[in-house]
């Protein structure tokens, strides 16, 4: 079994409910075997179009048998399920899943980059993270560390239901 951190993000529809689903999703597939779950993080969309709607974002921790690109697939999969679509890269999307780390595996398989080649300086995944494991580490570096240089950091809130601002 490999100890894998995925981060999950929506800025798109009913995005508390498609993350919920969505971990459960994940938490149903056949290899997966779900650990943990951050709190969810409102956070403020990074690169791509201007105007987009905020982001809800969470982590979690999972157990698989899963191979790295059977994990990717089975993410994606997920991702689909929600109605997904790829059309402007970091564009505003009902779901996005992405493997953070696989265990300890350093790859740079074009495919799939482990650890996730951005993940060492994006807010919206080190806080929810560190908000789940405070002792957490990145590529022998923690995570608290790389959150605290993280530039959209600052502007990272936790996500309480209700109507949001």
């Amino acid at each position: 079994m490999a100890s894998c951190v995925l981060a999950l993000g929506s800025n798109l529809g009913e995005r508390a409910g498609t993350l919920e689903a969505a971990v459960a999703e994940l938490a149903a597939t056949d290899g997966i075997e779900l650990v943990s779950v951050s709190g969810t993080a409102l956070t403020k969309p990074v690169g791509g179009p201007a105007g987009q709607p905020d982001f809800l974002n969470l982590v979690v921790r999972v157990e698989t048998t899963l191979a790295p690109l059977e994990l990717l697939a089975a993410c994606q999969a997920v991702e689909q399920n929600h109605l997904r679509t790829r059309e402007v890269r970091w564009g505003p999307r009902t779901l996005d899943v992405d493997v953070i780390t696989y265990g300890e595996l350093i790859s740079d398989d074009p495919v799939l980059t482990l650890p996730h080649p951005r993940a060492a300086i994006r807010g919206f995944v080190l806080v929810p993270w560190l908000w789940m494991e405070p002792d957490a580490m990145l590529g022998g570096t923690p995570v608290a560390e790389l959150a605290a240089a993280a530039e959209d950091s600052a502007d990272i809130k936790h996500f309480h239901d209700g109507p949001l601002p």
